[in-house]
């Protein structure tokens, strides 16, 4: 061991400096105030400062970056979705997140693996094949493979499922990928930093001061502060936002849960999601089966996790993986996802001048991070929607125009 590391770690003093500022009281005044100190809020703070040199911007986080959705999500990334507005999106996600280590300086351990969306049914079968032409036709690299090319991806599983639901086919979406949630959250908070952004934890917006359709700022737990533009990127808590400025959504907050086992040796080298059984699998960089299922079927909000859930996933697993019948489950936990009737999120602007809304994400909010701040950005900055959110607007549902996304859900991821 070097002698200069032997010293640094029995020394008393840590002469490093912080990864950011920690900003411990607001200024008065900024340009733009956003609540939600998460990769989305976060990302549009980075983009806002780097490609439209706003910087007098405050992250506003009630506790610490990273500690809601975006550090309970089991980090896949994915551009297979079932409408040409939503696989647009998703693929400027992808090719933004391609390039996300690089940008930031920060290794993201962006590992692209390939995603089987298994079919257990003729219907499904169909489903895959209809997303499988939507994405050809938007230049995503998606197609309907048989058993053959599933067994020789993942030979060790059982491709009958116990008897139970034997896989007919899937849809394989080469791009599917995985990261790490909590990189890709302090890399785009040092970036914002390092830029003139303030990042501001522990401090909770109180109220937002809207006086004559138009925002004039926002109380906080530090004191009010003066803005003309707030931008609401908290997820689950987005009804509480709302509520403030008097805005009605149709979100409803769901509880979605995953877990990790315990660390094994690299076998799965793929990501795996099967609707019929209700989970999807893939294998972190460290060893464990990082697991989940599909939403909760009642509205609650609440992050705790339940022994139902386990003992229903792990079956299902099993199903598939009869010899991880003795792997030890290590942590479990649930994240609260804000879900909109038509499975699509709501951005852009509002009806009140300079609030604007990113939101109703429900299991789909990691994969977008990156284009979300990106566009989100664009949008507080001309104070017009970006062309690739229009059709995810609020008033889609007054207006008719909803984006069916919900068959591209395979189950909540």
């Amino acid at each position: 061991m070097p002698y200069k590391l032997l010293k640094f770690g029995f020394g008393r003093e840590f002469n490093e400096s912080r990864y950011f500022e920690d900003v411990q009281t607001p200024k008065k005044t900024y340009d733009v105030v956003i609540i939600g100190g998460g990769g989305h809020g976060l990302a549009a703070a980075y983009y806002l400062a780097k490609e439209h040199g706003i910087t007098n911007v405050a992250v506003l986080e009630r506790g610490y970056i990273g500690g809601g959705n975006t550090g309970r999500n089991t980090t896949i990334v994915r551009s297979n979705y079932l409408t040409p507005e939503g696989v647009k999106f998703y693929d400027a996600s992808v090719k933004l997140f391609e390039g996300l280590s690089e940008e930031l300086d920060l290794n993201m351990f962006y590992s692209t693996r390939g995603h089987f969306t298994l079919a257990h049914t003729d219907s499904s079968m169909r489903t895959m094949r209809w997303r499988a032409e939507v994405n050809k036709h938007v230049g995503v690299d998606s197609r309907v493979v048989g058993r053959d090319e599933i067994a020789k991806a993942c030979p060790q599983m059982d491709l009958d499922c116990s008897g139970h639901a034997p896989i007919k086919g899937a849809l394989y979406h080469n791009p599917g990928s995985v990261a790490r949630h909590d990189a890709v959250a302090w890399g785009y908070a040092r970036a914002a930093a390092n830029l003139g952004v303030d990042i501001i934890q522990m401090t909770e917006v109180q109220d937002i001061d809207v006086r004559n359709g138009k925002v004039h700022g926002v109380q906080t737990s530090k004191g009010y502060i003066s803005t003309g533009k707030v931008l609401s990127a908290v997820a689950g808590f987005t009804p509480r936002i709302t509520k403030m400025v008097d805005i009605k959504t149709p979100i409803t907050i769901h509880p979605l849960q995953a877990c990790v086992t315990e660390p094994m040796k690299p076998w799965l080298d793929t990501i795996i999601v099967s609707g019929s059984l209700h989970v999807y699998v893939s294998q972190s960089s460290r060893g464990e089966l990082v697991m989940g299922s599909s939403l909760d079927p009642y509205e609650l909000h609440s992050t705790r996790s339940s022994f139902d859930f386990v003992e229903g996933l792990t079956s299902h697993i099993v199903d598939m993986f009869p010899f991880l019948s003795n792997v030890k489950v290590v942590r479990q936990w649930a994240g609260m996802a804000d879900l909109t009737p038509d499975f699509a999120p709501i951005m852009g602007k509002t009806e009140i001048e300079g609030f604007y809304l990113d939101a109703g994400w429900g299991t789909w909010g990691f994969k977008a991070t990156p284009i979300s701040g990106k566009t989100m950005a664009a949008t507080i900055a001309n104070d017009k929607a970006h062309d690739l959110i229009h059709s995810f607007r609020l008033s889609r549902f007054e207006d008719y125009e909803l984006t069916g996304e919900k068959g591209a859900a395979s189950v909540g991821h």
